[in-house]
Formats: structure tokens, C-alpha cells, sequence
């Protein structure tokens, strides 16, 4: 989305900074500055920054700034040695500034993650774009301001896709909605739904439907998300419809845990795996399983193809489930029949 030209001046806001002395979008006039909002937890942020990356490195000697705005979702993400480990983890060098009070988010009146606008040399908005994708169209923005500056600057070819399913042909089939689990915005299909703030017992019924999350054994239900809790056996079952699953997990009581995964009522196969899952053999049959520790997203199941599955997570004491998302883009070299698929 492009703005036009000398009508919004970005906002002065913001103290804790990351990767850079604190910085100011007035100090920062005369570049060009690309304000990514995000959070270390969301899928379509972490797609995105491999390309913020990316330009940061292409631009930053011709001219632009990034500024990477750190506003998180849920409560653990707001600590400063979280987002530190992200950074480090997603390998970002450019300058994140924390946003934990959700003033930059409320100053830019910015609604979504990931969200990328674009400040000209004169600290005017220019472009916005909300989500994943239009990578191509962001990198000819940055362009197109940059030679404001200098037009005589000399670039390299654009980007190529980082992934395959980012590239032209690529198909996404529409996914089941991302799905929370604390009573707050969760969708739980127990009888009588949330014990909400309370410790419960809970029991599956006999069939599951689909866009909502199912609980066996005793949890505590809070407004963020579900903590299996006591003696026994903890569950939580799904049915979904994508290619891939990603969660926003915890182990708020202990240092690591492990959390047993089987699909359709089998464990994942090799193929399946990701690089979060892995396979221990338990009594003389494979499980596939993710270990816990840090509180963040995990990549749980890589179908490399969509279809309908049912999900069953068993997990120990001490878990907090907060958030699942799935994945629907597929490479369309994997795609066998293109018919009834949505184009990006």
C-alpha cells in the first residue's frame, strides 16, 4: 500500500533498543527507514525476516535504516532476555527497539503482525504493507525511495524467493484459522467449555470438530493459555486442515519437558519431522516428540502437502499451550493438481 507523499510524519517514541544505540526517526532523516513491527513468537513474522534481513544488509550502505519494533502478543514475550535470544537465534543485526508497552504499536495505530511501512528522507510514511508476502514489491519501494536520495545509485538484481512457496506459481489453500488456548480468545469444544481461571478435569467426547481444540486430564485455564497440571495423563487433540502446524509452548515450572506428537493416530513419520521434532524409541516403539524450553514457537508437523489430519499432543506437568498456526503454501512443484487452489 503506497501513501501519498509528505501527508504522515512518523511518531518520535521509544527507549529500550537492541543491536543499536537508542535511536530517533528525526536523528534518522535524510535515509530511508523501514519500520518492521513484530514478535519473536508469530509464524508470518519469522517467514518475514530472512528478507528484512535481507534488505537491511543489501540497503543499509545506500542509505537504509531498519528498524526492527518489537511489540510481543503474550506476556513471556515481553522480557527482554526473550527477545534478545530471538534476535540471536534468527540472526538479525539491525535495530530492534522494544515495544512492550505497545506505544509504538498505538503511535503508528498498527493492527497486525508482521506489519512493514516505509519512511522516506523526510520522515514521511510512504508505503505500508500488513502480513507476509509482496517481498518483490516492498524491495522496489525501497528502491524507489532510496534513488529520492541519490538517484544515480547502481543496486544488485532483486531478490530471489527464499522459499519456494514464495516464488511466482506458488499455491496456498485456506487453512484453519489460527487457534488460541487461553479462555481469553481460545475456542475449546469441551462440554461446558473453559473452567476459566480455575484447575479442572476435562474429558474428550466421542467425535471432534474442526476449528477448536479439544482437553483430556486436568488443566488450568487462564485468559493466555492452558497449563497441564497434577498427576496423570494431559492431552490436548485438534482437528486441522494445512500443511504444516506450529506452536506457542512453555515450561514455566521446569527448565525442559518433552511433548509427545502423533498424527492421525500414528506418530510423524521421518518425513513429517521438522527442525524442532525428533524421535526417541520408548519400550520398543518410536515416538516423535519435541523437547520444551524456551518459551516460544514451535515447528510441530511438516506434511509438505495439504490435507485434513488430526493432531494429538501428551504432554507432562507443567506446559502451557498458548497458540496454534498453520501452514497452507505449498511449492508448486509439490502440488499434483493445481485445480481449486488460490494463487497468492
Amino acid at each position: 500500500m503506497r501513501v501519498e507523499k509528505g501527508k504522515v510524519r512518523a511518531p518520535e517514541i521509544g527507549r529500550l533498543w537492541l543491536n543499536s544505540s537508542p535511536l530517533s526517526f528525526r536523528q534518522l532523516r535524510g535515509r530511508v527507514v523501514l519500520v518492521d513491527f513484530w514478535d519473536y513468537t508469530c509464524v508470518n513474522c519469522i517467514r518475514t525476516l530472512p528478507y528484512v534481513q535481507a534488505w537491511h544488509e543489501r540497503y543499509g550502505g545506500k542509505g537504509l535504516t531498519v528498524v526492527g519494533v518489537h511489540t510481543p502478543e503474550f506476556t513471556f514475550a515481553q522480557y527482554e532476555s526473550n527477545v534478545e535470544r530471538g534476535i540471536r537465534e534468527f540472526g538479525l543485526t539491525y535495530p530492534v527497539v522494544i515495544d512492550s508497552d505497545r506505544e509504538i504499536w498505538k503511535a503508528f495505530a498498527n493492527r497486525y503482525w508482521p506489519t512493514k511501512y516505509l519512511l522516506d528522507k523526510e520522515g514521511y510514511l510512504r508505503y505500508a504493507h500488513f502480513g507476509e508476502g509482496a517481498y518483490r514489491e516492498t524491495e522496489e519501494a525501497i528502491r524507489e525511495l532510496l534513488r529520492e536520495i541519490n538517484p544515480a545509485l547502481a543496486f544488485p538484481p532483486l531478490m530471489d524467493p527464499v522459499r519456494a512457496e514464495d516464488g511466482p506459481g506458488a499455491v496456498c489453500y485456506p487453512p484453519s484459522a489460527e487457534l488460541y488456548l487461553g479462555h481469553a480468545r481460545g475456542r475449546i469444544g469441551n462440554e461446558g467449555g473453559f473452567k476459566a481461571d480455575s484447575i479442572a478435569d476435562y474429558s474428550l467426547p466421542e467425535e471432534l470438530q474442526e476449528n477448536c481444540f479439544y482437553a483430556k486430564g486436568r488443566w488450568a485455564s487462564t485468559a493466555e493459555y492452558m497449563e497441564s497440571t497434577g498427576e496423570g495423563e494431559h492431552t490436548i487433540v485438534l482437528k486441522y486442515e494445512g500443511a504444516g502446524v506450529n506452536l506457542v509452548i512453555a515450561a514455566p515450572r521446569g527448565s525442559s519437558c518433552e511433548v509427545v506428537i502423533r498424527q492421525d493416530g500414528k506418530p510423524l513419520s521421518r518425513s513429517q519431522k521438522t527442525a524442532d521434532t525428533g524421535f526417541r524409541t520408548v519400550g520398543g516403539n518410536e515416538e516423535s516428540r519435541i523437547t520444551v524450553q524456551q518459551a516460544r514457537m514451535y515447528s510441530l508437523v511438516d506434511n509438505h502437502d495439504f490435507g485434513s489430519h488430526v493432531l494429538e499432543l501428551r504432554c507432562p506437568s507443567g506446559v502451557a499451550v498458548f497458540a496454534f498456526t498453520f501452514t497452507s503454501c505449498v511449492d508448486p512443484s509439490q502440488v499434483a493438481a493445481p485445480a481449486a487452489v488460490e494463487s497468492r
